[in-house]
C-alpha cells in the first residue's frame, strides 16, 4: 500500500518561508515499475484542488502553478524518499490545506497524470 505522509505546514506572516516534507513509501517500488511523478496540490473550502508544483522523479523536470513561480521549488532527495515543497515570500493567498500526491507515469507526462495516492495534507496559514 502507497503511503504519503506530509509535515511542516503551520502558520507564519506574510513573506516568510516554509518547507514542507513528504515521505513517500512509493519510492520503495521495484524500479520496473518506473520512478513516480510527484506533487503538491492545496485546496482551500469552497474552491477546487490547484496543482501547485509537480516533479518527475525520473528526469528531475519540475512544473509549477503561475502563482507560485519564481516563490516555491520542488525537490527531493532520493535516498530519504522524501519531496520537499520550499515556500518562499508567503502571501495570505497561500494558505490552505496541502496535500502530497503520487502517480506512476508510465511514461507519460507528470503534468498529463490524475495523481491517485494521496496523503493526509497539512495545514499552511499565512497571516497578513
Amino acid at each position: 500500500q502507497v503511503q504519503l505522509v506530509e509535515s511542516g505546514g503551520g502558520s507564519v506572516q506574510a513573506g516568510g518561508s516554509l518547507r514542507l516534507s513528504c515521505v513517500a513509501s512509493l519510492y520503495k517500488l521495484p524500479i520496473t515499475y518506473g520512478r513516480p511523478c510527484m506533487g503538491w496540490f492545496r485546496q482551500v473550502p469552497g474552491k477546487e484542488r490547484e496543482g501547485v508544483a509537480l516533479l518527475s522523479t525520473s528526469t528531475g523536470r519540475t512544473y509549477y502553478a503561475d502563482s507560485v513561480k519564481g516563490r516555491f521549488s520542488i525537490s527531493q532527495d532520493y535516498a530519504k524518499k522524501t519531496v520537499y515543497l520550499q515556500m518562499n515570500s508567503l502571501k495570505p493567498e497561500d494558505t490552505a490545506m496541502y496535500y502530497c500526491a503520487a502517480v506512476l507515469p508510465y511514461g507519460a507526462s507528470c503534468a498529463n497524470l490524475e495523481y491517485n495516492n494521496w496523503g493526509h495534507g497539512t495545514q499552511v496559514t499565512v497571516s497578513s
